[in-house]
């Protein structure tokens, strides 16, 4: 019986055998050239062959695929790449075979072949539509794609366009540049800009006038030039320096020599603020409230107290103009004014942490001040303390003193007239 079986189960596969080859035998021959034949027999065209798509039932079109595209992306076959699908169906032929632009694939709606973007004046166009810059074509290295701008270097670059140079353009032996005329300079290879004789020297002290290529210096208004050294120089009498030290307050001339005493009686460094007009000098000792006054004018005099304030006094400032004295206090944590002619006092400003200078600008009407506690800052506000604005809040420490720039321009002193009120 157990033979019986064996011979039955080799008939029963022969036989299959036999069906199967007269079933692949009935069905159609496919195309050498065109189709492709999957495993249960049926032709589909060779564009379907490796495109991401089981077009066979089976799949055998796309089990021996050299490239397995990732979604987003367009096999071209075994034998080439994959293509973005935004490729596809754009009016220009990708893939070696053209699969990409089939009408089977894209239908009788096909784009329209899209046009290459234009180049700029100072661009090259390579062979296929790609742009780069003039001055790449023919420096003996690929740059397009299809290598097209090292071709034909034997030509003259400067017929075409003038090179891309808005200029003057200057043929070599191989390939070009762009020059400039004089007081001209060449910027990102093929465009030329006037250079700025003042920003390229910097040699003036103040002004610096640009003329036809050149310029000449001059100084603001309120300044002359020194005919041999050509730095602009305050108008009316020599610069002095004062500071105050542990002998005294201190007077010295900033070109002679020498040094001297101005008051001696008060020892001991402070902050200073002086008043030119009339060569009188505000002082205050430091870790006091009293602010003395004395003229920089003659021999050494004994010091005025002008007023007694309360806390000590960290900064100090002068409104010459407006004949105000404003001053800055870290025990009382307060901005004060006071008229220079009278004991009259109050705070204008309150609430500050640890205010440690002041300054003044009463062309314009603006005071300033620091202040260098858990939160240092520099401030401004108008004179009569409105309109209050932080200035510097970060990338700073400790500012224990402020100074402001020379004036650009001289203003009267009747343009400013800010309403500050003084009482006790």
């Amino acid at each position: 019986m157990g033979d019986l079986g064996g011979a039955f189960l080799l008939v029963a596969a022969v036989f299959w055998l036999h069906i199967s080859d007269a079933a692949l035998h009935s069905l159609p021959s496919c195309h050498q050239q065109l189709e492709f034949r999957c495993s249960n027999g049926l032709c589909i065209s060779k564009l379907k062959v490796c495109d991401g798509r089981k077009n066979c039932e089976d799949g055998s079109d796309e089990r021996h695929c050299s490239h397995a595209c990732s979604a987003g992306f367009f096999s071209c076959g075994p034998s080439d790449g994959c293509l973005p699908e935004n490729k596809l169906c754009d009016g220009r032929t990708d893939c070696k075979d053209g699969r990409d632009e089939t009408q089977e694939l894209c239908g009788s709606g096909q784009r329209v072949p899209q046009k290459s973007p234009a180049c700029a004046v100072s661009e090259f166009r390579c062979r296929d539509g790609s742009c780069i810059p003039h001055s790449w074509r023919c420096d003996h290295s690929a740059d397009c794609p299809d290598a097209s701008d090292e071709d034909h270097c034997d030509q003259d670059e400067c017929r075409v366009n003038n090179g891309g140079c808005s200029h003057y353009c200057v043929d070599l032996p191989m390939g070009f540049h762009c020059d400039c005329p004089e007081n001209m300079r060449l910027v990102e290879d093929t465009h030329c800009e006037e250079v700025d004789a003042c920003l390229e020297s910097d040699v003036c002290d103040q002004l610096c006038v640009h003329v036809n290529g050149s310029f000449t210096c001059d100084c603001l208004e309120g300044y002359h030039m020194n005919p041999v050294t050509r730095e602009c120089n305050a108008n009316g009498d020599e610069p002095q320096l004062v500071f105050t030290a542990s002998e005294g307050i201190q007077w010295k001339s900033i070109t002679g020599p020498g040094s001297k005493t101005l008051a001696p009686h008060l020892p001991g460094p402070g902050p200073v603020a002086v008043v030119a007009s009339n060569r009188m000098l505000y002082w205050a000792q430091q870790g006091q409230g009293s602010i003395y006054r004395i003229s920089l004018s003659g021999r050494p005099q004994e010091a005025v107290l002008v007023l007694e304030v309360q806390g000590s006094v960290s900064g100090l400032a002068v409104d010459w103009i407006h004949q105000l004295l404003y001053w800055t206090s870290t025990e009382t944590g307060s901005l004060g004014i006071a008229l220079l002619d009278s004991s009259t006092q109050r705070q204008l400003i309150t609430g500050l942490d640890q205010p440690s200078a002041v300054a003044v600008d009463p062309l314009r009407g603006l005071l300033f001040w620091t202040q260098c506690g858990s939160s240092p800052k520099i401030e401004k506000a108008g004179l009569d303390g409105r309109d209050r604005t932080t200035l510097v809040s970060s990338s700073i420490r400790h500012p224990v003193a402020l100074s402001l720039a020379a004036y650009m321009h001289i203003v009267k002193s009747s343009d400013f007239q800010p309403e500050v009120q003084v009482s006790h």
